[in-house]
């Protein structure tokens, strides 16, 4: 029996779950609004890709089984998929080395699939069942040794946390975005601006999810609501990013000055995007910070100055 740490996903809270490859990231953005928010971009031709890059669940419903049934067969895309039927709460754990994730099925049967943030190497996977508090015994596990087709597979699909398919609202309102694009800077510079302005600070619902373990954020319900918390910004950011060919790391980890947990964007461009908010670079993973520049209170986004990365999806 071993004991899972759960991690809580809300801005303004504290992590109870580690990665344990956590590394260290600074920026410094400037909360300046209004006037500057376009800047400059930069780079070859952008053609949006005509079919969204998907990740089709290789396990059915049916074929679930309550000690979990793992399918480790798309690992070269990136991800892997697993789907269990047990009344118990259930946790999947992903390791590579000395780093692991920790992820909530559900016990319906529902695939669920998780990306392979950690790179390239030697993956164990493991169903978890919940016996008492943070104590989980295994139900069943399995090994791969990954070779990625590339370093971004895993961040051009949709998965558990960056929740979307070819019919979300949230693809169409993207693909809509970035049409008029003639450069990557354009189109990541589009839907950036789209998420700064349409989405709202929801205070209540960080209230909420504070204290609460496995909160998942769902991209079409941040874009209908046009409110969200951090995690909602950067997973709708994301999802918008990915399914136009651009890649997207959702990051959670700690800001300055005052460790504020909290969650924002990391991207990857073959141009660039210069504006008074953001400098993003080309052919290198930029962070994005959409909360803070949206303009949430400085006690849910810190300073915007130093970063810990401490979680990547």
């Amino acid at each position: 029996m071993v004991a899972l740490a759960l991690t809580i996903l809300g801005c303004g809270g504290s992590p109870s779950g580690s990665s344990d490859g956590a590394t260290d990231g600074a920026a410094t953005m400037s909360r300046v609004f209004g006037g500057g928010s376009e800047g400059t971009t930069d780079g070859p031709a952008y053609t949006p890709p005509q079919d969204v890059m998907l990740s089709p669940a290789a396990i059915n419903a049916y074929d679930a089984t309550d000690w979990g049934t793992i399918d480790t067969s798309t690992t070269t895309d990136g991800y892997v998929t697993v789907a269990v039927t047990n009344t118990e709460r259930i946790k999947f754990q992903v390791i590579c080395g000395d780093m692991s994730y920790n992820y909530d099925v559900p016990g319906d049967g529902t695939p669920v699939t998780c990306p392979l943030n950690m790179g390239n190497g030697y993956y164990t996977f493991r169903v978890m069942q919940n016996t008492s508090g943070d104590n989980y015994v295994e139900l069943n596990s399995s090994d791969a040794d990954v070779t990625l087709a590339n370093e971004f597979t895993p961040f051009l699909r949709p998965s558990t946390i960056v929740r979307y398919d070819g019919g979300s609202a949230c693809v169409a309102k993207a693909r809509e975005l970035v049409s008029p694009a003639t450069n990557q800077g354009d189109a990541l510079q589009a839907v950036c601006n789209f998420v700064i302005g349409h989405v709202s600070y929801d205070n209540d619902k960080a209230s909420k999810v504070a204290n609460v373990t496995g909160y998942l954020p769902n991209p079409d319900e941040t874009l209908a609501t046009g409110k969200g918390i951090c995690f909602d910004y950067a997973a709708l950011g994301a999802a918008m990013l990915r399914s136009q060919g651009i890649p997207a790391k959702v990051m959670t980890g700690y800001v300055s000055p005052e460790d504020v947990y909290h969650a924002w964007m990391s991207v990857y461009i073959d141009g660039s995007w210069h504006n008074v908010q953001f400098s993003v670079d080309p052919k290198t993973w930029t962070r994005v910070d959409l909360t803070f520049a949206a303009g949430a209170s400085a006690g849910l986004v810190g300073d915007g100055k130093e970063y810990t990365d401490r979680y990547t999806y």
